[in-house]
């Protein structure tokens, strides 16, 4: 029987995909992402064990808030991606009781994109940089993971919501967003496209963990630039 290591399931997310989300973060994660605001679900031995039945239990009590709103489950982390046959085992299970799936990834897992992406409706795709250069100096690893899976996604007609996280100094110039809108025309599917603000609502973890935060002395983004930006790059699309 597969088990997956899972940090905390959310019963009512609000910004996880369309409608009312069940929203269950998956452990461990590739990626050391300068802003990561969830430092607690890199360590892949952390969270808790559970069966896909055991969380499907979890899910379904929650089904009668999500059907009224066109909502669903989302699968989060850390990174979804990192626990393939859990996630395939769960995915399934949810299909099969008529809940809306979506996972929200990075791209950076352990393969089996295909099979994933049969049993999930929508993917909501964090785009962390714009070049290799720039993905490894933001989160350590270069941009062919997940290049990677977004050949599976156009391959398998996965619908897309693209998101982009704005860094003070950082992605928040209009020359980066062109080069994002360059990126982002050359990807079907795509349905969606939004421009998160940083915030430093994480911090804390970091202290009682004691990681050292690398952004440090950098501001929160104006959500008025950003929703700005956000206008500026889907006139480019």
């Amino acid at each position: 029987m597969v088990k997956g290591r899972i940090h905390s399931i959310e019963s009512m997310g609000l910004v996880d995909g369309p409608g009312i989300r069940t929203v269950v973060f998956f452990q461990g994660c590739k990626l050391r992402c300068l802003y990561c605001h969830n430092p607690d679900t890199w360590n892949m031995a952390g969270g808790k064990e559970y069966t896909a039945e055991e969380i499907l239990k979890k899910i379904i009590r929650f089904k009668p808030y999500f059907d009224r709103s066109n909502g669903g489950v989302t699968f989060s982390g850390g990174e979804v991606l990192l626990q393939p046959e859990f996630l395939l085992e769960i995915l399934k299970l949810c299909k099969k009781n008529n809940i809306h799936t979506t996972i929200d990834t990075a791209g950076y897992g352990n393969g089996n994109y295909e099979e994933i992406l049969k049993y999930t409706d929508l993917v909501l795709l964090d785009i962390k940089q714009v070049d290799d250069e720039s993905y490894k100096s933001l989160t350590g690893k270069g941009k062919n993971g997940v290049d990677e899976f977004l050949r599976d996604c156009e391959k398998m007609k996965t619908k897309l919501w693209i998101r982009h996280v704005v860094v003070p100094g950082i992605t928040d110039s209009k020359e980066h967003i062109d080069n994002l809108a360059k990126i982002i025309k050359n990807i079907k599917n795509v349905d969606r496209v939004e421009l998160l603000p940083y915030h430093t609502l994480g911090v804390d973890k970091y202290n009682k963990l004691d990681i050292d935060y690398r952004l440090k002395g950098t501001d929160v983004m104006d959500d008025m630039k950003c929703k700005e930006l956000e206008e500026y790059l889907r006139n480019k699309l």
